[in-house]
């Protein structure tokens, strides 16, 4: 059948080597490695930005982070730019979210325009773009909750069933009860080894999917389903039996060396003195926050079988494509660093599995793809799924639709692109550089990864003699050859983007008689 509905999975902050079908030893997640053997599963998946608000942009827009301008996860993506739903609102197709976005609407210019929160057009540019089943970005202290104009329907669902406080999605979902009583904060992690107050069935993954089943069943028209799970990022906290399913033995060594602390390298070593860093560098604390993480993925995996199930019963597998990925990876303490931002592959690398329902696609079905793709593959991927008429002259990425269904390709990308705004990360204080300063840009082949730092020198690894990327040649006065003939390739790639956005390319093309226009004579004796 032809690809009638799209339901778009993304788990927050999970690293590509942390499922089973991308080979955990440990972490068994069935349900996505069954998904996997009807669909493609991508090898080298990489996101346009090693953060959160500003991939998501990149997958929802289809275009890199300065050509988008959300920068990173506070910067609002601008009133102008075409998301997802505006574009498959234009073949009638419903398009709704369920979960996280991380984006912040623009809303200096909604001001300046006159567009209002309260109308329809003003409630979509919120969100940014989609209807608002349940937009939730799971991030909820008490001091946000308290500022918020909005109440949270998860916290409202969770004191219908009897939870008691203003803002139970901190005081029980992300939550532990202490030995004496108390209340521990699952935000300090060294409470992320110990089990929610919530049951399973209560915690966030499990409503999500919920309302994600709720939508289908609802929804008589086409849809397209953006399911964004709020885990595992942190708080690294997982109800029971999910919270101590793994012990030391079954995590990943630590993929660190000492050798690194000698790399002669400013940003790279900010990112290292960073507190953040400096707390995951210490064992204890991997290894206490590894169970809590580990665990949070297995119950997306689990609620993902009890999803995939209701597919199958209600007969959407014959017509929804799924796809399934991640914003970003997560350190956890490997290269002396935590959280996120810089282009490690345990960060740029995502896991990224297209399930196509179409016949033309029973020839790929199993396989395992290791040409470079991107997230802003994804956008003009599902334009062409659903046969869709709107202009593609923005899109920067390239659809997968023929690697899906084994057409014929005459050339495909040699690398791929990532780039971060660091400036609102505590790196951009300790080196003591402006605003507009604190800019990296990534550019990945089969053998070299080169870094741009503006200001600062390079970076340059050689992925086939250094998988791990602990020796960094930016400096080599051996490597001379090889550092310029990257930077030609990112600066190609950085040409190459599309800031021509009023205009469509067949604009460009049309022929002219300037004459017959307006009688504008050019160039004429």
């Amino acid at each position: 059948m032809k690809v009638k509905n799209i339901l778009f999975i993304m788990a927050d902050q999970l690293r590509w080597d942390y499922l089973s079908c991308y080979g955990h030893p440990h972490l068994k997640t069935p349900h996505l490695d069954n998904l996997a053997k009807k669909a493609i599963m991508f090898e080298s998946a990489y996101v346009q930005a090693p953060v959160c608000g500003p991939s998501r942009a990149s997958y929802y827009t289809g275009r890199t982070v300065f050509s988008h301008g959300s920068t990173w996860n506070q910067v609002p993506l601008p009133i102008g730019e075409l998301t997802i739903g505006d574009y498959l609102r234009q073949s009638g197709i419903k398009t709704c979210v369920v979960g996280k976005t991380h984006m912040r609407p623009d809303i200096n210019s909604m001001n300046r325009l006159g567009i209002s929160k309260t109308t329809e057009i003003g409630s979509i540019v919120m969100e940014p773009g989609f209807d608002p089943y349940e937009r939730d970005d799971g991030l909820h202290p008490n001091n946000i909750m308290k500022k918020s104009e909005k109440k949270l329907s998860y916290n409202e669902w969770l004191n219908k069933l009897g939870y008691d406080g203003n803002n139970p999605w901190d005081s029980w979902a992300n939550s532990v009860d202490g030995e004496k009583g108390e209340v521990l904060s699952g935000w300090r992690l060294r409470n992320s080894n110990k089990p929610s107050r919530l049951p399973e069935k209560h915690s966030e993954t499990a409503f999500m999917t919920n309302r994600a089943i709720d939508f289908i069943k609802e929804t008589k028209e086409q849809w397209f389903l953006h399911l964004s799970y709020i885990k595992p990022h942190w708080p690294y906290i997982a109800p029971a039996p999910y919270h101590n399913m793994y012990s030391q033995n079954q995590f990943y060594p630590v993929q660190r060396s000492d050798s690194e602390k000698n790399i002669n390298h400013p940003v790279y070593k900010a990112f290292m003195e960073n507190s953040i860093s400096k707390t995951f560098s210490q064992e204890n604390v991997r290894e206490t926050v590894l169970a809590g993480y580990m665990g949070l993925i297995k119950q997306i995996d689990d609620n993902l079988g009890r999803l995939f199930k209701f597919l199958e019963e209600n007969g959407n597998m014959q017509d929804t494509m799924i796809v399934f990925t991640s914003d970003h990876g997560d350190y956890h303490g490997d290269h002396w660093l935590g959280e996120k931002e810089l282009f490690h592959e345990q960060i740029v690398k995502v896991p990224m599995i297209i399930y196509d329902p179409s016949k033309e696609a029973n020839k790929t079905r199993g396989k395992k793809e290791k040409r470079f793709i991107e997230a802003i593959d994804l956008l003009p991927t599902f334009l062409d799924a659903v046969e869709s008429k709107a202009s593609k002259h923005r899109l920067e990425g390239s659809s997968l639709i023929p690697i899906l269904r084994d057409e014929k390709i005459s050339k495909w990308r040699e690398s791929v692109f990532s780039e971060i705004d660091y400036s609102f990360n505590e790196a951009r204080k300790i080196l003591d550089i402006g605003a507009s300063d604190a800019r990296a840009y990534m550019i990945r082949n089969d053998k070299w990864k080169y870094i741009y730092y503006k200001g600062f020198p390079p970076q340059l690894f050689d992925l086939e003699k250094d998988k791990d990327e602990f020796n960094d040649l930016g400096q080599s006065k051996d490597h001379q050859n090889i550092l310029n003939q990257m930077k030609d390739i990112l600066l190609e790639r950085l040409t190459d983007r599309k800031n021509r956005t009023a205009a469509d390319d067949e604009f460009v093309l049309k022929e002219r008689d300037y004459s017959e226009d307006g009688g504008i004579m050019i160039g004429v004796w």
